[in-house]
């Protein structure tokens, strides 16, 4: 398989950095796994409901889970996986870096924590 480095660097184009992250709504039940490379522009876009669609439609605003990736294509190749996970293994996966399922949009956003908002 040829290196996608050495592809990137022979064609000029920059590796960028991926993100993996879940969303979630208020209660926690419905997940949304998603992959960007501005973690912090894609939680703002969830958070003001910019994004059309499911994340939209069931108020998924809350982040509770990412990962950082040193490519895009290691972030999509995870997104895939996780997409194919069990709920379970999901939640076991959320839950062995944040036990309590807060929103961890403060950490990329700066800003304070949104757990206290009222569900909409």
């Amino acid at each position: 398989m040829p290196s996608l480095v050495g592809h990137a660097l022979t064609t000029g184009c920059i590796m960028k950095r991926g993100y993996v992250y879940i969303m979630s709504n208020y209660k926690r039940t419905t997940f949304y796994i998603g992959v960007t490379n501005s973690l912090e522009r894609r939680v703002f876009e969830h958070k003001q409901g910019l994004i059309p669609g499911f994340t939209q439609r069931y108020r998924l605003k809350y982040l509770v889970y990412y990962e950082v990736h040193d490519s895009m294509y290691r972030a999509i190749a995870r997104e895939k996986q996780l997409k194919n996970w069990h709920r379970e293994w999901k939640l076991n996966l959320i839950k062995s870096v944040n036990p309590e399922m807060k929103d961890l949009s403060a950490d990329v956003l700066g800003e304070e924590s949104t757990d206290a908002e009222t569900p909409e």
